[in-house]
């Protein structure tokens, strides 16, 4: 377990470990974010939709900051209440086989967790606490994050829940994190990187295309790691399967021949 009495104690020790989470996302999401605007510069051919790019990058950047403030006081809060006990089950020992037994419950929890939250998100009564996410029918990788504060916390607050009713290893808790951020800026960040055969039926899996869709279509593919529950309820893009096969061809060069000059003029 990570040692974290290097923070001290009480509450100060806490907001000490809040920031430094903090700050550890804030990396992610500027460092992710500035080498995926540069990459996306070079794959125009990678690139999903034909419509213009969103204006709003610096909007979506300032709300971004503060939501992650939020989401990281989650993540820390859960890995504390675990470090003092305050949880129903100790967390087990990491081994390989536990961290990858626990990845993989965790993963699909967190799938569960988010098609339910992020369609509720998505009914008239909640919507509007999702509507600044959705401002921009073309996805943005500075977007990933922008979200109102309850949105924030029916789909991360999942980070807090989870050690406080499961012995995940705080090891397991932290690289889902990570994971999580990682590839949720890349899934919004508009342009195919991902697609291959196992994101596509009959494969769970699933591709930067599959959330680029919801953002243009807002009432189908609310799955976050997986497939499963869309296909399950009917809420998959009837379109999806024939696009990731479409992204898997124009994918196949690396690198296009002429660089797109109008996109590499913006910050999305």
């Amino acid at each position: 377990m990570p040692d974290l009495t290097i923070f001290g104690q009480g509450g100060v020790a806490f907001c000490l470990f809040w920031a430094s989470v903090y700050a550890v996302l804030l990396a992610i999401y500027f460092g992710l974010g500035g080498a995926l605007v540069l990459l996306n510069r070079r794959m125009a051919h990678r690139r999903i939709q034909e419509r213009t790019r969103s204006s709003r990058v610096a909007a979506e950047i300032r709300q971004s900051v503060v939501a992650l403030a939020l989401i990281s006081f989650y993540v820390a809060a859960g890995l504390y209440a675990q470090h003092l006990g305050w949880v129903l089950f100790a967390p087990q020992p990491l081994t390989v086989l536990s961290f990858v037994g626990w990845m993989l419950v965790s993963a699909v929890a967190y799938d569960t967790w988010f098609y339910w939250g992020h369609r509720a998100m998505h009914t008239r009564a909640l919507f509007r606490f999702h509507a600044l996410h959705h401002r921009s029918l073309t996805p943005t990788t500075w977007s990933n994050n922008s979200d109102s504060l309850v949105g924030a916390t029916v789909e991360q607050g999942y980070f807090l829940i989870l050690p406080l009713l499961l012995p995940v290893p705080p090891e397991v808790l932290i690289a889902h994190k990570l994971y999580d951020q990682i590839t949720g800026m890349i899934s919004h960040c508009g342009h195919e990187y991902a697609a291959s055969r196992s994101a596509r039926k009959p494969w769970p899996l699933l591709c930067t295309s599959f959330h680029d869709q919801h953002h243009s279509n807002f009432r189908c593919n609310f799955g976050n790691t997986f497939s499963i529950w869309d296909r399950l309820m009917g809420t998959v893009h009837p379109g999806y399967d024939t696009l990731v096969v479409d992204m898997e061809q124009r994918s196949a060069t690396p690198f296009p021949a002429e660089p797109d000059r109008q996109q590499s003029s913006t910050l999305s």
